[in-house]
């Protein structure tokens, strides 16, 4: 759902995929490969919204700002489920986890990780490589090189995703029992959490 709002019409670059059941109004910028999950709105009204190539804004995120202010989301930010970024700035390469809520004037820096639920309050700025949990949120510690390397590759699963979208995505009717054959055996990609993928310490 692509809407003009007064004379701004969003930019979405074709190499994207914006889900039919988000919202994308306004004022909005969308780079190379980006992923905008169902139920985001990318409300671009009141301000500017330029979510930079590599980005992802998955399921039930909410992207907005007071008037006149510009939100960005630098190259590769992952937006986790269910995030609100309210006239923030986000760094490349950052994590922003399911469920935060990001206030106005924030300014992360590149490559820091916000934990799922963590509030962090207005005009809040935090350094490169910072790790940012609880409400209010605060930094607890550094974001280390194995941290940012699982990031990085869970980033570049939703890199690829658009692509993926577009050749093997398609409304359908659903069938009323399983297969034969399990399509679910094999898994379509291999990724692990964190905690799994951590270094034993």
């Amino acid at each position: 759902m692509i809407y003009r709002f007064r004379q701004h019409i969003p930019v979405i670059h074709p190499s994207a995929f914006v889900h039919p059941q988000a919202a994308v109004t306004g004022n909005v910028v969308i780079g190379h490969d980006v992923y905008v999950g169902p139920g985001a709105s990318i409300r671009g009204d009141w301000g500017k919204i330029l979510i930079e190539d590599g980005c992802n804004v998955q399921e039930n995120c909410t992207i907005h700002m007071f008037p006149g202010v510009t939100v960005v989301l630098k190259q590769g930010a992952h937006i986790g489920h269910g995030a609100v970024i309210h006239g923030a700035a986000i760094g490349a390469n950052c994590l922003v986890g399911m469920n935060a809520v990001i206030m106005d004037n924030v300014v992360l820096g590149d490559e820091c990780f916000v934990g799922a639920l963590a509030f962090i309050k207005a005009d809040s700025i935090f350094e490169r490589r910072s790790l940012i949990v609880g409400n209010p949120a605060k930094k607890i510690k550094e974001v280390s090189d194995e941290m940012m390397q699982w990031k990085t590759e869970g980033t570049k699963l939703y890199q690829s995703l658009p692509n993926q979208m577009r050749e093997h995505w398609e409304a359908c009717e659903p069938v009323t029992e399983l297969p034969l054959a399990d399509p679910d055996s094999e898994p379509i990609v291999v990724y692990k959490t964190w905690n799994e993928s951590k270094p034993h310490q």
